[in-house]
């Protein structure tokens, strides 16, 4: 695929209460036009989930937008095959995710009913040959292609954290309790740590972002594969649902699959 060459993407979405949750406080948003993608998963427990989310979401959206021409300037640049417009994308929506997080704590800071609202936040962007994500947290974010599967993302969890510095096995990371525990979300303060990522693509290549409320339940990486197999978007997004509310539903769930066509 030529860097930079338009891609043509195509996307659906789904999300779901689940079965123990009264409100869903996931939020999402996709735009196969400017190959923009975003899935935020407002922190359990904590107040107006839902408003950290959604603010999340819309201002990372608005950040986004706004560095339209600046983004297809760099694109430009990648078509030269100029290195540090990679570096330059990756920033760009680093400072977009650190911009929301600013947002949702300000709003949090001026309502007490709002205080201590957090989210997660992951976002893709794909442009050119690449595929860019911004994250924090625990929402996840998949490139599927053919049978393999990659994920872009690294959980931002209290287990993740002690698996990753030897404090605990895989094993035992299993069967622990406390996964839901996230070490970084955006809102919790006024500033975040972002981790960026950028990977090829090539048509036929398959996204999907979720929450924990879908990845929660997989076993390995071949359900991801299975899920998001060649067929229909609809079905693969609608397969995610069921797949996550069959097994318990304990959570939100939240599915985007995007697809690079040819």
């Amino acid at each position: 695929m030529r860097p930079g060459a338009n891609l043509k993407l195509l996307s659906v979405a789904r999300s779901d209460v689940g079965r123990k949750r009264q409100i869903n406080e996931d939020a999402f948003f996709r735009d196969d036009a400017r190959g923009f993608y975003v899935v935020a998963d407002g922190v359990g427990g904590h107040n107006k989930g839902e408003i950290a989310s959604r603010e999340a979401v819309d201002s990372l959206k608005s950040w986004v937008y706004g560095a339209a021409r600046e983004i297809d300037r760099l694109v430009e640049r990648l078509t030269f095959g100029d290195g540090e417009a990679v570096w330059e994308i990756r920033r760009l929506l680093e400072s977009g995710v650190k911009n929301a997080c600013y947002m949702v704590y300000g709003m949090a800071e001026l309502d007490p009913e709002k205080k201590g609202m957090s989210t997660t936040l992951s976002a893709l962007m794909l442009r050119g040959n690449l595929a860019f994500a911004a994250h924090v947290g625990d929402s996840r974010v998949y490139r599927v292609r053919g049978d393999t599967v990659l994920q872009m993302t690294e959980d931002h969890t209290l287990i993740n954290y002690k698996v990753k510095h030897g404090m605990m096995t895989k094993a035992e990371a299993e069967k622990a309790s406390g996964k839901n525990v996230i070490t970084r979300a955006v809102g919790h303060k006024d500033y975040v740590q972002v981790d960026t990522a950028d990977l090829d693509i090539t048509a036929g290549d398959r996204f999907l972002l979720c929450s924990d409320g879908l990845h929660g339940y997989f076993t390995d990486d071949r359900e991801v594969a299975e899920l998001c197999a060649e067929g229909d978007l609809d079905e693969c997004a609608e397969s995610a649902i069921a797949l996550a509310n069959q097994r318990g539903g304990k959570d939100n769930i939240t599915a985007v699959v995007v697809e690079v066509l040819p």
